[in-house]
């Protein structure tokens, strides 16, 4: 089954469990582990309580459907600080920090971008690298991920470490 596919079965099962799925990705050839990577929607960090309710109400309906055709393990799991960017409005939440961007194709005489996430206009990622602006249609984007930075990490704490008194 085609990972398209996949996710299109992956993807209401994460959202029906208050969660938004990140991204579905197949790892490994002999013995694979399918992962699927979730977030909330609130902004809270994920909990392993969170992934064993994902991951089981996965496992009833990948069971049901069987759409994986060889044994494989199912991964369920947060983003993380370097989270994958997979959808606009992930950039769109990003802006000003640093991420690294992968074209499908050549862009601009390249394929690979790291730089200042500035802006999403019309469908189009623009960010600064090396003081050149550069204006990347999404639809080219084949990866892309937060790169942790000193600001990233400094954030992260102070969140975290308000959010324990």
């Amino acid at each position: 089954m085609q990972k398209h596919s996949l996710q299109d079965l992956i993807e209401p099962v994460v959202e029906g469990c208050g969660f938004e799925l990140v991204r579905v990705m197949t790892i490994g050839q002999a013995n694979p582990t399918l992962q699927v990577m979730i977030d909330t929607l609130d902004g809270r960090d994920i909990t392993v309580d969170d992934c064993a309710l994902v991951s089981r109400a996965l496992s009833d309906m990948l069971d049901e459907k069987d759409p994986i055709e060889n044994q494989y393990s199912l991964e369920v799991s947060s983003p993380g600080l370097d989270r994958p960017l997979t959808k606009l409005k992930h950039f769109e939440r990003w802006k000003g920090y640093e991420i690294k961007l992968e074209t499908e194709e050549k862009f601009e005489n390249r394929k690979r971008f790291k730089g200042k996430l500035n802006d999403v206009v019309n469908g189009n990622i623009v960010l600064t690298m090396d003081e050149t602006q550069y204006t990347i249609p999404f639809a080219l984007v084949a990866k892309a991920k937060l790169v942790i930075t000193d600001e990233l990490w400094e954030e992260y704490m102070a969140a975290h470490e308000a959010a324990e008194f």
